[in-house]
């Protein structure tokens, strides 16, 4: 078995995302491209965004800290910590209203 503290890392990727001139960090926790599952912890500085992007499959963003607006064409979903926001099959984006800490877990379909 394998134990992940989520919270060290959140700790470390809001500093590297501060301190980054994008304004993020993201890391692989478990999983990859070669497996089914991923998951995938994302920190984001306040008003940075992950721009408009294809949906990888089935997917779930799990907001640890802070504060998020998803889009997918005229929807969005806010979420504060502890929500889930079930990412539609489409084309979408991602906001940080505040700095941010997400878990992105995808399963891979196809």
């Amino acid at each position: 078995m394998h134990k992940i503290s989520l919270d060290a890392r959140v700790k470390d990727h809001l500093q590297r995302a501060a301190a980054a001139s994008t304004g993020r960090s993201s890391d692989t926790v478990y999983g990859g491209h070669e497996q089914v599952l991923r998951h995938t912890l994302i920190a984001l500085t306040a008003g940075t965004s992950l721009a408009e992007h294809e949906s990888p499959g089935e997917a779930t963003l799990h907001v640890l800290r802070g504060r998020v607006r998803l889009t997918a064409g005229d929807d969005a979903w806010d979420g504060i910590a502890g929500d889930m926001i079930i990412i539609p099959p489409r084309r979408h984006a991602v906001e940080a209203l505040e700095d941010s800490a997400l878990l992105l877990t995808v399963a891979k379909t196809g």
